[in-house]
């Protein structure tokens, strides 16, 4: 997996892990507290703000980690 890969697995996953953890419902047995939808709310900001500067924390880590940038 390349860098954008890894950054669009790992967005997902925190958006998802979020949205389980704060939905509140009967039916949901993660349910922890609604705050953790401010994690889904930072992702998203995030994925806005690399879409007008180009610039992400993530992929910066990755690069130092040794992820190819290209296949």
């Amino acid at each position: 997996m390349i860098i954008v890969d890894w950054i669009h697995a790992v967005a997902g996953f925190f958006i998802l892990i979020s949205l389980a953890l704060g939905f509140d419902s009967a039916a949901n047995p993660l349910f922890v507290s609604r705050y953790w939808l401010l994690l889904t709310a930072f992702v998203g900001a995030n994925l806005l703000q690399f879409g007008f500067t180009k610039f992400c924390p993530l992929a910066t880590i990755l690069k130092k980690l040794g992820v190819p940038e290209s296949r």
